[in-house]
């Protein structure tokens, strides 16, 4: 099974970017479909988890939901074992904790999140 290990969080200022990364190991990104979730400040549930993007597999396109569309883009380096999310443009409502899954067949793998904090 894929161990997937993400960073890149931290404190940000409105307007400002951060850049996310999710480097696997024990198999290769192109094997799932990779997702970036986000979940926010008091819903503690993994349930809560909204999704942000996802990527299936090789070849076809990255869908975003509408509040990242234009300032977020996720993109996948085979030779790194990685996918990664460009976050510009950041805003206070951005800020939570951000996750990224591995998904094949009902099998599912989630990393231990990193923590996005947008404020001035």
């Amino acid at each position: 099974q894929v161990h997937l290990v993400e960073s890149g969080g931290g404190l940000v200022q409105p307007g400002g970017s951060l850049r996310l990364s999710c480097i696997a190991s024990e198999d290769t990104v192109s094997n799932y479909t990779m997702s970036w979730y986000r979940q926010t400040p008091g819903k503690e549930r993994a349930e809560d988890r909204a999704v942000v993007a996802v990527m299936p597999r090789p070849g076809t396109s990255v869908s975003y939901v509408n509040s990242v569309k234009g300032r977020f883009t996720m993109s996948r380096d085979d030779g790194e074992n990685a996918v990664y999310l460009q976050m510009n443009t950041l805003k206070p409502e951005d800020t939570a904790a951000y996750f990224c899954k591995a998904t094949r067949g009902n099998a599912e793998y989630w990393g231990q999140g990193t923590q996005v904090t947008v404020s001035s």
